[in-house]
């Protein structure tokens, strides 16, 4: 399988994408593609990388496997093709963001292209999957790869927000110098943990905005 990088990425990664696990790895994750069905398309594997370059990294949203039904993955954390139904969790990061920002947000469709392209990384732990059954590419090394790529962010760059939902997420990003970023952590947006009060009120997203001005970055536009 090719593996066709933003080139601030290849750069920054030359080295981890060259180790034998991640040569194993793509192998694996091609065998994987041409025995089963598998999500996101085979092109889509890297976007989380390849929309949002190393350069413009200002937020880092981290999640844990792609969507797994049909035409649905976009290989972007949270985010699915347009016209495709808005899923549970990303209907009540909308609805925070309403809350949070004062706002009237009715987005029509749940792709974050808009974010990505606005230097948010949505980085799922885990780059693929097999078709309905979540959690099937686990057992694979993607763990090892995304967690160099957000070694690389905390160590290389300053001043990067870290969303991290959820206790999966939150020991993700163990590593995560916070005398150099600002780490946001709550429960995950999914109902069942957004119901039980772990999720609204979390105000991470004017935060990271207060926290980007204040650094000289630009902030987010999160309502498009």
């Amino acid at each position: 399988m090719q593996i066709n990088l933003n080139p601030s990425w290849q750069t920054i990664l030359s080295e981890e994408i060259e180790k034998p696990y991640f040569l194993e790895l793509i192998e694996l994750v091609d065998q994987e593609y041409q025995n089963s069905v598998c999500f996101p398309p085979k092109e889509l594997i890297f976007s989380a990388l390849n929309t949002c370059s190393f350069e413009n990294v200002k937020v880092v949203i981290i999640g844990q496997d792609p969507y797994h039904g049909d035409g649905e993955a976009n290989g972007l954390c949270f985010s699915v093709n347009d016209a495709v139904r808005i899923p549970p969790s990303l209907r009540n990061i909308f609805r925070e963001i309403n809350t949070d920002l004062d706002s009237i947000f009715m987005p029509t469709s749940g792709n974050l292209e808009f974010w990505a392209k606005q230097g948010i990384l949505l980085l799922n732990a885990t780059l693929t999957v097999r078709k309905d059954k979540p959690n099937s590419h686990k057992h694979l090394k993607w763990n090892l790869f995304t967690d160099a790529v957000i070694q690389k962010i905390s160590e290389e760059k300053e001043n990067i927000v870290f969303m991290l939902w959820g206790s999966f997420a939150q020991k993700k990003g163990a590593k995560i110098d916070r005398n150099k970023h600002l780490v946001l952590e709550s429960g995950h947006p999914s109902p069942m943990s957004a119901n039980q009060g772990k999720w609204f009120g979390n105000k991470h997203f004017s935060q990271a905005n207060i926290y980007l001005k204040s650094n000289k970055l630009e902030p987010i536009y999160w309502i498009i």
